[in-house]
């Protein structure tokens, strides 16, 4: 039994969790070394009891049988089979020689591009760094805005955040209490029009400023009608294919969110080997990156249980729930405090340690405020959108320093900073407008129910 007066040293352990993160402690190890410094203080005062912790075994169990998880295995090498074998970089290649003609025509490729990525990988960081290492060094030859071609790179190569099937929804469907395929259908409209509200940004702003995006030179895209048929229907229409076998059969529910994902990694590899490109290296390092990858995922959320368990113990999240629902303005007060908090660490911290650390406390509160069903789905979409948002964010957003580290040394630091802040203002009114207009998010949830 909790004895009561203790909620302090719930509130002292986020403030040691913070401090061994700017330290520069891994995540994981800092949830559990948090938590094992707090078990030692609660026990003794009597505010918790060493034996709750016997009961961890059981939660660990409990997360590793959910089926729902192992979608995000397969999503990982869906992605990493598509990057590692050079499909990513065709469909690139092949997009931007077709909107070459348009001022603006790259940043427009890019969007679409990374629009389509972020529909088959869910994977920010090797989209980003993809995009960056390829793009990047052709818009600057065109003559491109240093801070256009980094800001567009960023903000679409965070698309792979909002977009299904995204490993942020996966996560969230498990703290939210949703499942997934209301979470994916929920996210598609936000998704594209964060993706729409790039593009047009891109091309209003290449025919206002001239000389900011020029369109392609002719010898760059000189290629014949038929040559140029052959390398759309070999770059283009194959992951097209693909978006829709995977979303398709999760959206009209022929096949589970995890199902579709190991469908999409089998159709990621025939996609290599029809391409000439499968090999055992290729999957040797698919299959590396991927259990890197959902390693670390599992590490974070096993000593994330741990912390939330003594954190629980010490009378936190009953506290936190009270606080959030007392606010003033009832749900509107909760919406504002929610997004200031997960916009302010979501811009040091990556979404996975967000979603294990503040999703906890957010979502009793946001039950008890009388969020359920769809518009739980709208919250999680709503914090989703915030994340991406703060993902972009100077002066220490995530994608800043994934494309930091492919640009070429002629872009700065304070190129791809200034660059993202358009597009960080673009995400703000999204998020205005799936707040005030949660059919944004709720209309494909009940279409896809029916």
């Amino acid at each position: 039994m909790l004895t009561v007066g203790y909620e302090w040293l719930s509130i002292a352990m986020f403030g040691v969790f913070f401090l061994m993160l700017l330290t520069g402690y891994p995540v994981s190890l800092s949830f559990a070394a948090t938590a094992i410094l707090f078990v030692a203080i609660g026990v003794p005062l009597g505010a918790m009891k060493f034996a709750v912790l016997g009961t961890l075994p059981s939660r660990w169990f409990d997360t590793m049988s959910n089926f729902t998880l192992l979608a995000i295995p397969f999503f990982i090498y869906l992605g990493a089979i598509l990057e590692k074998s050079g499909l990513a970089e065709e469909l690139l290649e092949t997009v931007g020689i077709l909107l070459g003609p348009l001022k603006g025509g790259m940043a427009l490729a890019v969007v679409i591009v990374g629009t389509i990525l972020a529909a088959t990988t869910g994977v920010v960081a090797a989209t980003i760094i993809a995009m960056g290492m390829i793009t990047l060094p052709v818009m600057l030859k065109l003559g491109y805005n240093k801070k256009l071609a980094t800001g567009v790179i960023s903000a679409s190569g965070t698309l792979a955040q909002m977009i299904p099937p995204s490993l942020v929804l996966v996560l969230l469907s498990d703290q939210l209490g949703v499942s997934v395929g209301d979470l994916f259908a929920g996210a598609l409209i936000p998704g594209l029009m964060l993706s729409g509200s790039y593009a047009a940004y891109c091309v209003g702003i290449a025919y206002l400023r001239p000389g900011i995006a020029p369109a392609m030179p002719l010898e760059m895209r000189q290629i014949t009608g038929r040559a140029l048929a052959r390398k759309v229907a070999k770059a283009i229409v194959p992951p097209i294919v693909l978006i829709f076998s995977v979303l398709g059969s999760i959206f009209f529910g022929i096949a589970t969110p995890t199902e579709a994902g190991a469908v999409g990694a089998a159709g990621a590899v025939l996609l290599a080997g029809l391409n000439k490109r499968l090999n055992r290296k290729l999957l040797s390092e698919a299959a590396s990156s991927t259990a890197r990858s959902t390693a670390l995922v599992i590490m974070i959320l096993f000593c994330s249980t741990f912390f939330s368990l003594v954190f629980d113990q010490l009378g936190g999240r009953k506290f936190m729930t009270e606080i959030l629902t007392n606010l003033p303005g009832g749900l509107i007060g909760f919406l504002i405090v929610a997004n200031l908090v997960v916009f302010v660490l979501g811009i040091p911290l990556e979404f996975t340690e967000i979603n294990f650390l503040v999703m906890p406390l957010l979502v009793p509160a946001a039950r008890a405020l009388g969020l359920e069903g769809e518009m739980m789905v709208w919250f999680g979409i709503v914090m989703a959108v915030n994340l991406q948002t703060a993902f972009i964010s100077p002066p220490v957003g995530f994608s800043l320093f994934y494309l930091q580290s492919a640009a070429p040394k002629e872009v700065s630091t304070a190129d791809i900073h200034l660059g993202a802040i358009p597009f960080v203002v673009i995400q703000v009114i999204v998020l205005l407008l799936v707040i005030i207009f949660p059919d944004t998010v709720t209309w494909l949830v009940r279409v896809a129910a029916k």
